[in-house]
């Protein structure tokens, strides 16, 4: 039977991606910057938009396992920007960073042997950090598609 840290380093290798979907770090900079903000073939959202969702929802539900005091965001509208793209290259850079330093946190976090992954997360009495990186896992790996399929629909990723 695998100890609770071998099951971690799993679900950690999950997280980062490239077990069942592609990973993040792999593709991100394939997409231009004045591309970013396109919402090709008559889609809801761009490329940039979802990438803030996957963000932001990472970041909530990291918040609601770790802080002392996690204030419910407002869903949707907190969960999706404002605007198709940013102003500026450095916001987008700025996001991507934010990203992969939360997911980094997370990491930590998960694997901190104080954390069990069947107990309750700081900010709750029912949901695991188990269900909780779950979600995160899930989450991630659903609009993962949904970016790659915005790069092949704009003819910038091939694979």
């Amino acid at each position: 039977m695998a100890s609770e840290k071998e099951v971690k380093k799993q679900l950690v290798k999950h997280l980062q991606g490239g077990e069942a979907y592609l990973s993040l770090g792999k593709f991100l900079d394939e997409i231009p910057f004045e591309e970013i903000g396109k919402r090709p073939a008559s889609l809801p959202y761009s490329f940039y938009e979802l990438f803030y969702h996957i963000h932001y929802a990472q970041k909530d539900i990291v918040e609601y396992c770790t802080a002392d005091s996690y204030k419910s965001a407002n869903w949707p509208d907190d969960y999706w920007p404002e605007k198709p793209s940013p102003e500026t290259e450095e916001e987008w850079e700025d996001l991507k960073a934010d990203y992969f330093d939360c997911r980094k946190d997370f990491e930590d976090f998960v694997m901190d042997n104080k954390n069990k992954l069947m107990h309750p997360v700081k900010n709750s009495t029912e949901h695991s950090l188990l269900r909780e990186l779950m979600l995160v896992i899930e989450h991630t790996s659903y609009h993962t598609g949904q970016l790659i399929v915005i790069l092949r629909l704009l003819g910038l990723h091939k694979s």
